[in-house]
């Protein structure tokens, strides 16, 4: 292997590592205290961000990380048709920040 390749993978290796340390789960045990704290919205008022914009989709699965020290709400949502939809909610000011269609 020559040394372009060798620093080529070392720098990949490097990326992934510092964004593993980069995006932390929030455990289940700690939203509601953010909650109480005022620190995020709640739940459910970002639920309601997520389902305003995909009015008759159904939540399958949520999740709260904390990013580059902010707390990121994902959600993932199944419209009428069936279509799949990540959204990234900013769980302080409920600013939806994207969506992607899977």
């Amino acid at each position: 292997m020559n040394t372009t390749a060798k620093l080529m993978i070392a720098t990949l290796m490097g990326l992934t590592a510092s964004t593993a340390v980069l995006a932390d789960d929030v455990p289940h045990n700690q939203v509601q205290s953010l909650v109480k704290e005022g620190t995020i919205l709640s739940l459910d008022k970002l639920d309601k961000v997520a389902t305003d914009k995909h009015p008759k989709a159904k939540i399958t699965d949520t999740d709260l990380e904390h990013e580059y020290g902010r707390y990121i709400y994902q959600v993932e949502l199944r419209d009428a048709q069936g279509q799949e939809w990540d959204l990234d909610i900013d769980a302080t000011s409920g600013e939806l920040l994207g969506e992607e269609r899977d």
